[in-house]
């Protein structure tokens, strides 16, 4: 009874936080420059690690931890050695266990996959 109550609690945790992120943020006339310092990049070049990290802080961390160490969800430091970035991107889609699916969709699903399947 009380691992079917933590299984919720979680559930609950994770809808919560995914609800947090995703304000619409405004954007500079396009004459004027932009003051942002510009967002670093991958080595591979495919992905704005920037972005990933700032999605997987506002959508996973709760789970997995501020520096993927794991808490409620795994550990997902070294997941890129045990998964593929398309392996990570059917687990975001689909969920796994506990883990709902859905959280991250679209580019973001695919920024944050990419990034993920990095940490090897």
């Amino acid at each position: 009874m009380k691992r079917s109550s933590l299984f919720v609690v979680a559930a609950v945790l994770v809808f919560s936080l995914s609800a947090c992120g995703g304000g619409n943020q405004a954007q500079p006339p396009a004459n004027q420059p932009s003051t942002e310092t510009p967002s670093t990049t991958a080595p591979s070049g495919s992905y704005d690690a920037a972005t990933a990290e700032a999605l997987f802080k506002n959508t996973c961390a709760g789970c997995h931890g501020q520096t993927l160490e794991g808490a409620v969800g795994p550990n997902l430091q070294k997941v890129g050695g045990q998964l593929s970035k398309d392996q990570i991107l059917e687990i975001l889609n689909n969920g796994k266990g506990t883990m709902p699916p859905g959280l991250v969709k679209g580019a973001d699903a695919e920024t944050l996959a990419a990034w993920l399947a990095d940490k090897k």
